[in-house]
C-alpha cells in the first residue's frame, strides 16, 4: 500500500502545491471544475481536527493526573472504582501457563482492570449508549479548552510559528519511543508480544476491512487527500527536491511506524502474560490502546509516575505535531477565499482564526459528554474510510488523466529539472487509482455497521446514528459534486448544455423537411422557403457578416435577415459586396 498508493500520492500532492504555490482550494485552478476536491479535503480535514484534539484533551488529562506519587490507575482503592475492579496483585496466578495455549478469542471476563475503571468510569465516565448523552464532564472540557488555546497560539501567525514548534515535536518522540522501547523488552511476556507482531496473519488479507483500514493509516500518516500535504507545499521553495522527499519522508515514516510497533507490542506481551489472556484480547479499540493498555503497563514499571508523564508528554506532543498541521491546512485553504483585505491584514486574519477555533471548540462540546466517546470514534469511522478513498480516486483521475499526467512531469520538470520514471507514471495513471477502486468496491460490498467495544461487552450503534454516519459519509462526495456542477454551469456549460438540448433545425415530419434539401429555383421560391424557415431555424437566414473598419478601428456587425438567392455563388457575391465573410452556416 505504501509503494503503489502512499508514495505515488504523496509525490503528486507536494508536486501540486510547490508547483502552483497555492492552497488546497485555489490550487484546483488548473481544472476548476474539479474544485469541489479541495473543498472535500478541506472537510475530512476539519472533522478530523474536531475529534483530534478531544483525544489530545485525554492525553493532558493524564499528564496531568501522573503528577503525583502514585498513579491513579494503579490499584482499586479510588471511589470511581466498582466491586468488578481487580488490581494487578489479584490475577490469578498459573505458573503452568504459556502464551502458546492461547486459542480463544474474546475471552471476556465479568472483571475490570483499574485503568479500564479510570479511563470509562472517571474521565469518561460513560453512558449506555449514544442516545444517553448525559451530562458534560467538566474536566474534558477544560482539557479541550486548553488544546484548542494551545493550537491557536502556535497557529497564531500560520506556517511561521508552525516551522519553529515541529522541530520539537517530530524529534523529542524517538527518544521516547527508544526509551519504552528498551523498558519494555524487560517486562516478562515482550518477547511473546514481538512474535506476535511479526507473524502474518494470511487469512486477514481476505478481509476488506484490513485494506481499507491500510489505505487510510498511509493517507492519515502521510496527511495524503486531506489537503495538508499542498498547503504545506505552497510553502517550498520552487525548486525543492520533491523527487527526494517523496522518498525519504513515507519510507523514514513507515519505519517510524514499525519501530512503534515493537514498543507497543512488547507491552502487549507483558499485558497478556500478566492476565492471562491472548494478546488479541488486550489490544484495545480506538483510544483504548493508549489510555487503558499503556497506563497498565506503566503502573507496573519502576519509577511509574516518571515514565508516564513522559509516556503521555509524547502522546500530546504527536497529537499536537498532527493537529497543527490538519488546522493550520484547513485555516490557510479558507483564508485563501477571503478577501484580500482580509489576506492582507494580520489582525483581521488572526481574529478570523481565533473564531475558527473557537467554532471548532464549541462543537467539539458535543464530545465532551457521557456519551461523547461514541460520537467520537462514529466521527472517526465515517471520516476516516469512504470519503478518503474518493478524494484519492477523484484526484488521481482529475491530475493524470484531466490535466495529463506528461503535462504533470513537465511541471516537474520545470520545477527540478527532472522527469518522472515510469513506476511514477504508471502508479498515477493506472496502479493507485485500480487499487483504490478494489478497496472502496469491497469497502462497500463488506459493509458492516458500526459498532464500539467496550469492557462489559460490544455496543450496537441505533439506526439514526447509522443513518449519521452515512450524511458524514455523504458530505464531503457532495461537495465535490455540487462545487464541479456549479463551476461547469458558471464556466458556460450551462449554457452549452442548454444548447445541445435543443431539436435541430431539420427536426420535424419527413415531408417538412424534403423541400429544404432542395436547391430554391427563384428568390420568390426562396423566400417562400426563408417564411416557413422563421419558424425552424433553417440554416438559409444568415445571422450575420462581420467586417473591420481598420480607419475607424470598429468591428461592425451587418445582420441579414433573409437572403434572396438561387444558389450559393450569388450568397458569396453578397459576402463580397459587403467586405465580410459568410457564414459557414450557409449551406446548401
Amino acid at each position: 500500500m505504501l509503494v503503489f498508493v502512499g508514495m505515488p500520492f504523496f509525490f503528486m500532492e507536494i508536486a501540486l502545491g510547490q508547483y502552483a504555490s497555492l492552497g488546497p482550494i485555489t490550487v484546483w485552478k488548473l481544472s476548476p471544475v474539479f474544485q469541489g476536491l479541495g473543498l472535500a479535503s478541506i472537510c475530512v480535514s476539519g472533522l478530523i481536527g474536531l475529534y483530534y484534539n478531544v483525544i489530545i484533551s485525554y492525553g493532558l488529562i493524564y499528564m496531568v493526573a501522573s503528577m503525583t506519587k502514585s498513579l491513579p490507575w494503579a490499584n482499586c482503592n479510588n471511589t470511581w472504582n466498582s466491586d468488578d475492579c481487580v488490581g494487578a496483585t489479584e490475577w490469578p496466578a498459573d505458573s503452568t501457563w504459556s502464551i502458546e495455549d492461547c486459542n480463544s478469542s474474546n475471552q471476556a471476563t465479568n472483571t475490570y482492570t483499574p485503568a479500564e475503571e479510570y479511563f470509562y468510569k472517571y474521565v469518561l465516565n460513560i453512558s449506555d449508549g449514544a442516545d444517553d448523552a448525559g451530562d458534560i464532564q467538566l474536566m474534558i472540557i477544560g482539557a479541550l479548552a486548553v488544546a484548542w488555546l494551545i493550537v491557536f497560539l502556535v497557529l497564531i501567525k500560520g506556517v511561521g510559528s508552525l516551522g519553529k514548534v515541529v522541530y520539537f515535536v517530530a524529534i523529542f518522540p524517538y527518544f521516547m519511543l527508544t526509551a519504552l522501547l528498551i523498558q519494555g523488552m524487560l517486562l516478562d511476556g515482550a518477547i511473546d508480544g514481538i512474535k506476535y507482531y511479526l507473524t502474518p496473519q494470511w487469512d486477514l488479507l481476505a478481509d476488506s476491512k484490513v485494506w481499507r483500514d491500510a489505505a487510510v493509516q498511509i493517507f492519515y500518516s502521510l496527511s495524503v487527500c486531506t489537503g495538508g500535504l499542498i498547503a504545506m507545499s505552497s510553502f517550498n521553495k520552487f525548486e525543492n527536491n520533491i523527487r527526494r522527499d517523496a522518498i525519504m519522508i513515507p519510507i523514514i515514516n513507515c519505519a517510524t511506524s514499525i519501530y512503534s510497533g515493537f514498543v507497543i507490542f512488547a507491552v502487549l506481551g507483558f499485558m497478556a502474560n500478566e492476565k492471562r489472556v491472548c494478546i488479541a484480547d488486550v489490544a484495545e479499540q480506538g483510544p483504548g490502546l493508549v489510555f487503558v493498555v499503556y497506563p497498565e503497563a506503566l503502573a507496573k514499571m519502576p519509577v511509574a509516575p516518571l515514565w508516564s508523564i513522559l509516556f503521555f508528554f509524547m502522546v500530546v506532543l504527536l497529537g499536537f505535531g498532527s493537529q497543527f498541521s490538519i488546522i493550520e491546512a484547513v485555516l490557510s485553504a479558507l483564508i485563501d477565499v477571503l478577501p484580500r483585505d482580509v489576506q492582507r491584514s494580520t489582525g483581521k486574519t488572526i481574529l478570523f482564526r481565533a473564531i475558527m477555533c473557537s467554532c471548532f471548540f464549541l462543537v467539539g462540546i458535543s464530545m465532551t459528554t457521557q456519551a461523547g466517546i461514541y460520537i467520537l470514534t462514529l466521527l472517526d469511522q465515517s471520516v476516516g474510510g469512504i470519503p478518503l478513498l474518493v478524494v484519492g480516486l477523484v484526484e488521481c483521475f482529475a491530475l493524470q488523466w484531466v490535466y495529463g499526467t506528461e503535462r504533470c512531469a513537465e511541471d516537474i520538470f520545470r520545477m527540478i529539472g527532472w522527469k518522472p520514471s515510469f513506476y511514477w507514471r504508471w502508479c498515477w495513471k493506472f496502479v493507485s487509482p485500480l487499487v483504490l477502486t478494489f478497496v472502496l468496491v469491497m469497502s462497500f460490498i463488506q459493509y458492516k455497521p458500526i459498532t464500539y467495544t467496550k469492557p462489559d461487552g460490544v455496543y450496537e450503534y441505533p439506526g439514526w446514528a447509522v443513518a449519521f454516519e452515512w450524511i458524514v459519509i455523504s458530505i464531503p462526495i457532495l461537495l465535490m459534486i455540487i462545487a464541479g456542477f456549479y463551476n461547469f454551469c458558471r464556466m458556460g456549460g450551462g449554457k452549452a448544455l442548454k444548447e445541445a438540448s435543443k431539436p435541430e433545425w431539420d427536426w420535424g415530419p419527413a415531408s417538412d423537411r424534403e423541400p429544404f434539401y432542395q436547391a430554391p429555383e427563384s428568390s420568390e421560391s426562396y423566400a417562400n422557403l426563408n417564411e416557413r424557415g422563421e419558424n425552424i431555424a433553417m440554416p438559409y437566414k444568415i445571422p450575420y457578416i462581420s467586417s473591420t473598419d481598420s480607419s475607424k478601428g470598429n468591428m461592425h456587425t451587418s445582420n441579414i435577415n433573409t437572403i434572396s438567392a438561387n444558389t450559393a455563388t450569388q450568397a458569396n457575391k453578397l459576402s463580397s459586396n459587403n467586405n465580410g465573410v459568410l457564414n459557414e452556416g450557409f449551406q446548401f
